[in-house]
């Protein structure tokens, strides 16, 4: 699907063959260190269903979410990341359309994100919970630092 946007086109898709790591610029703001475009692309390919927003004019991707399954009863989404400058714009709104879309079969899609989100996911029928995780800082070593 393409949809026409302020000052370009965005095409969406969850064909990732001809995604490549310089088209992966950007993302994870606020990270105190960033994944590498190598384990960005890997967590897009390795996951079970990945969609991305791709400026088809800037050569970019713009935006991404991503999904983790047993394939059976149960889904994570664990990121949906839109690039600052293309945020507002609706994009994010249609790649969790999208994510969503034949999910009915699953018990459970969960998703964790910051208090002040819920509203947002709330648009897809997410309603609020409690979760506990873990973060393993050392599994960034080696990125380089985000920039300020």
């Amino acid at each position: 699907m393409t949809l026409p946007g302020a000052a370009s086109v965005i095409d969406y898709t969850d064909d990732l063959t001809s995604v490549r790591e310089d088209m992966l610029r950007g993302f994870f703001v606020g990270w105190p260190k960033r994944p590498s475009a190598r384990q960005h692309l890997a967590l897009l390919r390795g996951s079970y269903r990945s969609v991305v927003a791709v400026d088809e004019a800037a050569q970019r991707v713009v935006g991404f979410v991503n999904m983790l399954s047993d394939g059976v009863l149960t889904a994570f989404i664990p990121w949906l990341e839109i690039l600052p400058g293309y945020q507002g714009r609706g994009i994010g709104t249609e790649l969790m359309r999208r994510i969503l879309a034949g999910t009915e079969r699953f018990y459970s899609i969960d998703l964790v994100c910051d208090e002040a989100l819920l509203p947002y996911y709330a648009r897809f029928a997410m309603i609020s919970a409690s979760s506990a995780l873990v973060r393993h800082p050392g599994a960034l070593e080696g990125c380089p630092p985000a920039d300020p």
